[in-house]
């Protein structure tokens, strides 16, 4: 009589395994690299799309850009503030930070400059995420 058995044997579990491990150390690294750059595609959203919107509107209801992105929130005194301008508070860069605002700014001396410190979280570093063209 010849006992049919069922199951996997030691080496057909190893084969398999590593197997998988060849497999997730090929696709790991790719997704590790695509987390970074959604961060940064997100950050440049919030800069050149919400908050830049936010602050033309401010700029169009009171004449000059807010001081702080505070403003943004809350009346800052001025008689013409139509705001709050944005609904969901001021957001935080996808690094936890708050977004650096200056005005006038350095680079756009017009308007304003608007930047994301980026994953080093130190400003003027080549990995920053800035609403003015670099070079």
């Amino acid at each position: 009589m010849v006992k049919e058995r069922a199951g996997f044997t030691l080496i057909e579990l190893l084969v398999v395994v590593i197997i998988l491990g060849v497999l997730v150390s090929l696709v790991v690294p790719r997704l590790a690299g695509r987390t970074e750059e959604a961060r940064r595609q997100a950050a440049k959203a919030d800069i050149e799309g919400g908050i830049a919107l936010a602050l033309d509107l401010y700029e169009a209801d009171i004449g000059k850009y807010p001081s702080s992105l505070e403003d943004l929130l809350r009346n800052p005194g001025e008689d013409e503030w139509r705001g709050p301008y944005l609904k969901k508070g001021l957001p935080k860069d996808p690094w936890g930070q708050p977004y650096i605002y200056h005005v006038p700014g350095a680079y756009n001396q017009e308007t304003y400059d608007l930047f994301s410190a980026s994953s080093d979280k130190q400003e003027g570093t080549q990995d920053d995420i800035v609403n003015w063209q670099t070079t």
